[in-house]
Order: structure tokens, then sequence, then C-alpha cells
């Protein structure tokens, strides 16, 4: 999960990649780069922190040009960033290319040995992102004839590019004297969108993770890049565009609508804060089938994602609702912080009590989702010591079962509560009185509902089915290896693969 930025503009872009990843911020806290051109040259500054700690004023005046990319970073092994790793990466051959990426490669390995053996380039960081822009850069010197780069090379790179990586990619990219180059992956995992602002006879040009960097820039949301789609936009402002992947099936991140992306975003035609609406509602429907006679005053959100859900929960329920919770907004999001003993401390840094809306009252708590459980069991704690009477908790995802390979920070099994427990050891475990989790199906449908052209989606952290038909037992063994925990893996690779081949059955017909 990181925030990428690309603006082609008819004056300084220093600003608006400055003002945009501020607005991305909540996607990535480790990292912040930017990239400008002026035409003829590439000027970079990166580095690890925030986007406010990163850039200075000198930085910023030495970013020159109408035309650049951008990025916010945190790490998908769940380790601290080095200052090699921030982001965009660049490579000067053949033509001079930055790279901003949202994702995770899962044949990240088997390509590195592709380009020191064929390839002949060389990788000088463990990131992944470095990865594919070397396969872009290999791809983009084959298709060019005689190195004469057109917009036809261009996009015949991207189809080798697709051919070559597997797993979850959007990305943006400079090509030195050409313009800005944006793509997804095949499965449009994580969201890319395109956005237009029209002053009389100029027109600028903004591609983003998210619609909400569009609406705070000015920009008029055109509409999303679509899964194996190339656009490319040249430093005039031409815009063009083509699919480049045989084959496609937009299977979007279920977790961008529970909890990574902003609720003001659009993703893939759906309102991010609409979706959460509608999973408060399918919650309210199991709780009313499942927990019929449960005496419940009051409902209180965790904040901030669940909010919507909690409300909607409440409405449905007849139910009061109120903010139990107050959040300091200067401590980082405990799922994006490295380590567990980090985590816990800091979650009561980050939230404290009203002790007035616990107090003798049966409190039903709602969050967006349970992943380690560090959080909830913390925040059950809370509650009792503001002197709840009962706690009851609510989740409005389903339980996280399984590893994300595809750019969330969810990298091995033991690490997560819901692994080899059922719902009421997980309960004993938070020390709830009670626990709801949404189904699977139920949170399909929240978003479904709201655009029904989406018939697939990416939840294998909750199913463990891998949409890219390539993570099989050994891969996730070796993820896990490298956080130094190695449990026995059995069930992963006959569900992907078996999946891949209904959706390509899918697609085809």
């Amino acid at each position: 999960m990181c925030g990428i930025l690309g603006v082609v503009s008819t004056s300084a872009v220093n600003q608006l990649l400055y003002d945009g990843l501020l607005v991305l911020q909540h996607r990535g806290q480790d990292a912040a780069g930017i990239a400008t051109s002026d035409g003829d040259r590439f000027f970079m500054h990166k580095g690890p922190g925030l986007v406010r700690d990163v850039f200075r004023t000198r930085n910023m005046r030495n970013l020159e040009g109408n035309w650049g990319i951008g990025h916010v970073r945190y790490p998908t092994a769940g380790s601290a960033v080095s200052a090699a790793e921030a982001q965009p990466f660049y490579v000067n051959s053949p033509f001079g290319l930055l790279l901003a990426h949202n994702g995770n490669l899962t044949n990240a390995g088997e390509l590195k040995r592709e380009i020191f053996l064929t390839d002949r380039r060389h990788i000088n960081t463990n990131s992944d992102s470095e990865v594919l822009l070397n396969v872009l850069a290999h791809e983009l010197e084959a298709a060019a004839d005689g190195l004469k780069l057109d917009d036809a090379a261009v996009f015949r790179a991207v189809a080798g590019v697709h051919r070559r990586c597997r797993g979850a990619y959007a990305a943006v990219v400079m090509i030195a004297g050409y313009g800005l180059l944006a793509f997804r992956d095949p499965y449009g995992i994580r969201p890319l969108v395109i956005g237009k602002n029209e002053s009389g006879d100029k027109t600028q040009w903004l591609v983003a993770s998210e619609s909400v960097a569009l609406d705070v820039l000015g920009f008029r949301l055109l509409r999303d890049v679509a899964p194996g789609e190339a656009v490319l936009i040249d430093i005039d402002g031409n815009f063009r565009r083509r699919q480049c992947a045989e084959r496609t099936v937009a299977a979007p991140c279920m977790f961008e609508y529970v909890y990574l992306a902003r609720p003001d975003s659009i993703i893939d035609g759906v309102s991010v804060y609409e979706a959460r609406l509608r999973m408060g509602e399918f919650l309210a429907e199991k709780v009313k089938r499942t927990m019929p006679h449960t005496p419940i005053d009051v409902v209180i959100p965790i904040p901030d994602s669940s909010r919507p859900s909690a409300l909607e929960l409440a409405r449905c329920l007849g139910l009061h609702y109120r903010e139990g919770f107050v959040k300091n907004r200067y401590i980082g999001r405990t799922f994006i912080m490295p380590g567990q003993s980090m985590r816990k401390k800091s979650v009561r840094q980050k939230l404290n009590t009203i002790h007035q809306e616990f107090r003798g009252k049966s409190v039903l708590l709602v969050d967006d989702s349970i992943v380690r459980g560090t959080t909830s069991r913390e925040i059950v704690s809370m509650a009792r010591e503001a002197g709840a009477a009962r706690v009851y908790m609510a989740s409005a995802a389903p339980p996280v079962r399984y590893a994300n390979v595809y750019g969330i920070d969810m990298p091995t099994r033991t690490e997560l509560i819901a692994n080899e427990r059922d719902e009421a050891a997980i309960c004993r475990e938070i020390g709830a009185d009670g626990l709801l989790y949404q189904d699977l199906e139920d949170l399909k449908a929240s978003v479904r509902s709201l655009n029904p052209s989406l018939q697939f989606f990416e939840t294998s952290c909750f199913d463990g089915c891998y949409i890219t038909g390539d993570v099989t037992a050994e891969y996730l063994s070796g993820v896990e290896h490298q956080r130094g925990e190695v449990p026995v893996l059995t069930e992963y690779s006959e569900a992907s693969g078996q999946l891949d081949l209904n959706l390509a059955e899918q697609a085809d017909s």
C-alpha cells in the first residue's frame, strides 16, 4: 500500500506533487519522493519520513519543470525503510526512466535472476519496484526500433511487462524528453485513477492512487485506469491509451474499501464511504440474526475507518451511536507500524476513552477489521477500564486468516489472530464478551451493490485464494522465512490456481 502521483502540467509542478502527496500520506508514512523534469533533465529528492519532513524549501526550489511523479511508501515486509529504497527509482538506459510503484511483484526473485543473467542489468536494492523498473527498461529497449522511441514502442514495452511480471502493480513512469506513462496490472488489484483540468486551451493531467488527490488539487475525475491498460501523456499534454494485456479481469483489492483508502475517494466506480455504509447495513442484519437478545446500549466506532459502518449499523438497529474514543492524529497507523511491541505501545498513545460513554453500559465496538488483534485487545481493555459493563466487538470485515502478497503488510500467518482460531477463541483472546464478523459474501455485496460490473475481488487475506494463480505454498514459506518464521503451509496452491483458471474462463466468455 503506497501512494503514487503523476502530473503533466502547464506550469511548475513541484507544489502540486507536494500537496498531492500530503493527501495520500495515509498510504505510506515511511518514505517520500518527488521527481520532476524541465524537458531535458530530471530533478529528484527523496528520503525516509513523512512528506512534511522529507521536503524543505531548498528541496522544492530544486524540483524544476512542468511534469513529474511522486511517491509515499511503507515497506511490505514490515521493516524500516532505508533511504536507498525510497522512490522514485531511476535508470539511465535506454532512454532515462523514473518509476514510482504501488503493489508487490510475486515473481520478483525469478525476475531478478532473469535481469542479471539475460537482460544484463543490475539491481541495487531489495525493492521489487526496482525490478519492475528494469523489466520495463529492458522491454522498452527491445521494443524501440533502432532506439527510436514512439508511442507504439512504449505500449509494446508495457505489454512485455505484463507478460513477465506477476502480482500487483500500479505504476507511474517518467520517460526522459517524452512524457508520463502510467499502467496497471491485468487484474487491477491496486487502484489508479485519471484526472483532467482544463483552463482555456490548456490541459493538465493527473494520475493518482486515489481520486481524493484529484479533488484536492482541482482536477476532475475522468475514470480509472483499466486493468492491463497503459496511458501515455506526452510533455505537450497529448493523451493516448492502449490495452496492453492479452487477458484482463477486474478484481480490485477488497481491503482498499475496508480500510486502506480514504472514505472520500472513489475507486473503480465505487464510493469508499458508501461501501462502508453498506458494510454497516449487512453487519446490522447479522447482529439481528445471531445476537437478537443481546442487550446493547450504545454503538461506538474505533476511529477512523469504521465510523461509516458503525453509524449505519446503529441506525439500522435503532441504537445510540456515540464517539467513545479520541484519536491522537500525530501517531501513525498501528497497522503499518513495524514490530508488534511498537504497535501495542502506540494503541494507548493513539486512542483515549471518553469515560462517560462507557460507564455502566453494554457497548458494541465496531472496527473495520481485526488483523493481529493487538489493537482490539487493548481497546477492549480500555473500554473495561472506562467502566463498561459488557464489551462486544464487531468487525466490518471477515476474519483475516491468510497472508497478503499484493502489497499490504500482512506477510505471515502466525501474526494473524484469526490463524487457526475460530470466533469463540478469538473472542477470548481479545477479552470481549462477544464477537461478530462480517460474512465474506456480504462484504462483496456491499461493494458490488454500488458497481454491479465488479464481479471479482482480491480477497486472499480472507479466503486464501490468490487471483494471480502463481502463489504457491513454497512461495509463501519463502516470504515467511524472510521474517524468521516458517510455518507449514499446505492449502494455498490448489485454490489459487483453480481460481485463476475460473477467472480466465469468465474473461473469455
